[in-house]
């Protein structure tokens, strides 16, 4: 592992990559994909990155079934 992985801001960037995998898992569970979840790329940029999930788009019936709270 290289000295810009140890990094405070690799960390954060690291665990927010592990949150949107792991909601993008746990929604297939139930049926729901979204189609690009993705890290908010201006939130990564700075000296101390704060990144944020970003979970895409979707068509409006899933916008409504999720509402609805079924896939």
């Amino acid at each position: 592992m290289g000295l810009a992985e140890r990094t405070p801001a690799a960390g954060r960037i690291r665990d927010a990559e592990q949150a949107r995998d792991g909601l993008r898992a746990a929604l297939r569970g139930v049926g729901i994909t979204l189609p690009s979840p993705a890290l908010g790329g201006e939130s990564l940029v700075g000296d101390f990155p704060r990144p944020l999930v970003d979970l895409g788009r979707c068509t409006p019936e899933l916008a409504r079934a999720v509402g609805k709270g079924a896939p």
